[in-house]
């Protein structure tokens, strides 16, 4: 199984280098190209996961131009010949077949803007980290007030909430983002733009959520980042993949446990049996962990597309 952990463009400088994609600037735009490396507990691990980067680019393109009327988004282009062409002329000097080999599909070219710095999450279960602080609240009692947003007491894991909910966090660049309240919100970002970050991703999450309901998929919650380019909001960075978002497949959906998700479940689940303290460097994955969690990775880009990769 042959999978892309780095990449190596020369003659252009490196923006960033996240847990997954390396981004290089082309002066007038940014490329984004999502390897298949895979983090967990926030470590990278050592082995990657078959067609993953394909599957987050290939699949956060089908969605970027699916939400287009909602708002609008960074993307110039996923065209490897026009990426190719775009890199020559900002200066990269290794522009060869097999690089664009391993571009290809991974790649996406986007428009530079000034990022905001909140994670804009939405909830339309109860799930995860969402989940276990609403545990917490409701075994003291009384009114759960989860965020910010008043809850009804008795919801169980996995139970659909009454209203998707808005629960930002801030943007760690190392370890975990911390969630907070619409108060804290409003500090960093100011009252306007944090109304349209609310509405317009539960805008986007409701669009999506709708869409994904045909295809026989829930999308529990899922994760936005948003940019400004000339006063304009603008989605950014990726959108409704499965490393941003919870899926599961309607027809074996039973609240009161967790649900299997279209993720990297099977990763976590393995590495839940090791005696591992969570620290870098992480483990090797052994083959059939690594192919089952490339097979949900595809599957749910079937699932949402109805093509093949």
């Amino acid at each position: 199984m042959t999978t892309v952990l780095k990449t190596d463009i020369q003659g252009v400088p490196r923006f960033i280098t996240g847990k997954v994609r390396d981004v290089y600037d082309l002066g007038g735009a940014l490329l984004l190209v999502t390897t298949d490396r895979l983090s967990a507990f926030d470590v990278v691990l050592p082995t990657g996961i078959p067609d993953k980067g394909r599957v987050l680019t290939q699949l956060s393109a089908f969605w970027f131009d699916r939400t287009k009327d909602v708002v609008a988004n960074h993307v110039i282009t996923t065209d490897i010949d026009q990426i190719a062409a775009r890199l020559k002329a900002a200066g990269a000097t290794n522009v060869d077949d097999a690089m664009l080999n391993s571009l290809e599909g991974r790649s996406l070219l986007g428009k530079k803007c000034q990022g905001i710095p909140l994670e804009c999450v939405v909830r339309g279960y109860l799930a995860g980290s969402g989940w276990a602080d609403y545990k917490k609240l409701f075994a003291h009692g009384g009114e759960v007030i989860l965020h910010g947003h008043h809850l009804p007491v008795g919801l169980r894991e996995s139970d659909k909430l009454p209203t998707p909910l808005f629960t930002p966090s801030t943007k760690a660049t190392e370890g975990h983002d911390e969630s907070i309240d619409a108060k804290r919100a409003v500090e960093i970002v100011g009252q306007e733009l944090f109304d349209k970050l609310q509405s317009t991703s539960i805008a986007l999450y409701q669009a999506a959520s709708d869409y994904a309901a045909e295809r026989g998929l829930i999308i529990a919650d899922t994760k936005f980042e948003f940019g400004l380019l000339d006063g304009e909001l603008i989605l950014i960075d990726e959108a409704l993949t499965p490393d941003s978002s919870r899926f599961w497949d309607v027809s074996i959906y039973k609240p009161g446990k967790s649900q299997p998700s279209f993720d990297k479940q099977y990763v976590r689940d393995y590495l839940q049996t090791l005696d591992w303290d969570k620290s870098y460097p992480g483990p090797e994955l052994p083959d059939d962990v690594a192919k089952n969690t490339a097979d949900k990775y595809r599957e749910a880009y079937r699932r949402l597309t109805g093509r093949e990769l």
